[in-house]
């Protein structure tokens, strides 16, 4: 019996493979400096940001030195706003809450994760929400997937989690977790829907 399915944010919860992509997206857009300037400009910061070492507030002004323009600190949230949800997953997620716990697990920055959830309103439906930042390790870890099991207070082998990142599947199935690969390109949420039924009994 599952007691619990993790999902992972970004390419899984949201319809871009990345948050970085959102970010870096919508500035490139909102300021007109081109997206591959903007990706380079966070390059250098992203995982110290994915693993709470430092913040966007903190870098903001590397940021925009590496631009060459002064940016408000506003545009930033703007750019977490922006984040487009995958209301197919949204709702699958809120319907297995009737049959178990449903909860996140991500790799991620601190601040953005802190502006989502309020935005998003992410504890109506996920808990716990375990964020690398807030941890200091990543999915390249167990450590999050052990955390995540304590937190939610349940056995891996009664866990599934859902990941869009071959790699995070094979810590997540080395944990113990049953692990379930998404291709955030197709977005197939209704196969997945059916391999949750048929493998576990869910919905």
């Amino acid at each position: 019996m599952i007691e619990c399915v993790f999902f992972d944010y970004d390419g899984v919860l949201t319809t871009d493979r990345t948050g970085s992509l959102t970010t870096c997206r919508y500035i490139s857009k909102a300021a007109g400096i081109p997206l591959e300037r903007v990706r380079a400009a966070f390059a250098p910061h992203n995982r110290r940001l994915t693993l709470g070492l430092t913040t966007h507030e903190i870098i903001w002004a590397e940021i925009c030195a590496a631009l060459g323009r002064e940016l408000p600190l506003a545009l930033l949230i703007q750019a977490f706003d922006s984040t487009p949800a995958n209301a197919a997953m949204f709702d699958l997620a809120h319907r297995l809450r009737s049959q178990c716990r449903v909860g996140i697990i991500t790799d991620n920055k601190a601040d953005r994760m802190q502006r989502l959830r309020h935005v998003q309103q992410l504890d109506r439906a996920f808990d716990p929400i375990v964020v690398s930042a807030e941890l200091g390790c990543s999915k390249e870890s167990r450590a999050i997937f052990d955390h995540a099991l304590d937190s939610a207070r349940v056995e891996a082998n009664r866990t599934v989690f859902i990941d869009n990142d071959r790699q995070n599947i094979a810590v997540a199935s080395a944990a113990g977790l049953h692990a379930i690969y998404f291709d955030d390109s197709t977005n197939d949420v209704g196969g997945l829907t059916s391999r949750l039924r048929t493998e576990f009994r869910l919905l």
